[in-house]
């Protein structure tokens, strides 16, 4: 289940936004509190995404963005290199990570 992870701003927190998020297929989820670290991480996704994916879009309104999302979501996971993955996907460094285990004989 993909997760929406949000600060603990009040609307973020808020029914309505919970509730959006659970028909949209996501599962809310909130940085720990007083938690800069876990923030940042947040904040960096939101900028990369934005910049990488958001401002190439058509954004002639809502519905068209959010029938773009699942595209976008699916490249960003499968294609997409994070730095801090050493230039790879996070699909590519889990199955990467998967197969060293498995040849060291860790489960």
């Amino acid at each position: 289940k993909l997760e929406f992870l949000s600060d603990n701003g009040g609307a973020y927190r808020a029914h309505a936004t919970h509730a959006l998020a659970r028909e949209m297929g996501l599962e809310p989820i909130h940085t720990p509190v007083c938690s800069p670290q876990s923030n940042g991480i947040a904040e960096s996704f939101v900028n990369t995404f934005k910049r990488d994916y958001v401002s190439l879009m058509d954004r002639s309104n809502a519905q068209v963005v959010l029938a773009q999302l699942p595209d976008a979501f699916t490249h960003f996971n499968e294609v997409h290199p994070h730095s801090s993955l050493k230039l790879k996907s996070p699909r590519m460094f889990r199955r990467e990570l998967a197969r060293r285990a498995q040849e060291s004989g860790v489960n």
